[in-house]
């Protein structure tokens, strides 16, 4: 588990760039991810028989949710953080700057982390990035 300091930046730039109202509702979605992640196992058991189904199907679902948080000014924080700041600043989408650093994280664990699990990761976070990219775009939605 990460040092909870490591997203201190993070809350930083959203505070001084994305105000408060922004930062307090990604502090919010970070803490139920959590507490519904702890308490998810307690009530689902599943079996992967392909774990490249899975990537796919959760990158794509994971992209849903995030759209929806994004819409509703609100992140998961870290990279959401930056992509949206850097969206709004100097017009690239978050799904193809999110694409590219998550793209970069996963090139930098190939030497501890086995090829087939590396692969689903690329998979996933393609099926993630892709969703966004397609249907988040500044302007497409006005809410309220």
């Amino acid at each position: 588990m990460p040092a909870p300091w490591i997203s201190l930046p993070f809350y930083y730039l959203a505070v001084k760039r994305m105000g408060w109202v922004f930062t307090v509702k990604t502090f919010i979605a970070v803490a139920l991810v959590s507490v519904f992640t702890e308490v998810h196992a307690h009530f689902i058991t599943m079996t992967v028989s392909n774990p490249f189904y899975v990537a796919m199907f959760g990158g794509a679902l994971t992209g849903v949710g995030l759209i929806i948080l994004f819409r509703h000014k609100s992140s998961l924080g870290g990279v959401n953080i930056v992509a949206l700041y850097v969206q709004d600043k100097y017009g690239i989408r978050v799904g193809h700057l999110q694409m590219a650093i998550d793209l970069a994280v996963i090139a930098m664990s190939l030497a501890i982390v086995p090829a087939e699990a590396t692969l689903a990761s690329v998979v996933g976070v393609v099926a993630m990035n892709l969703t966004i990219a397609m249907n988040h775009r500044p302007g497409r939605y006005v809410g309220m």
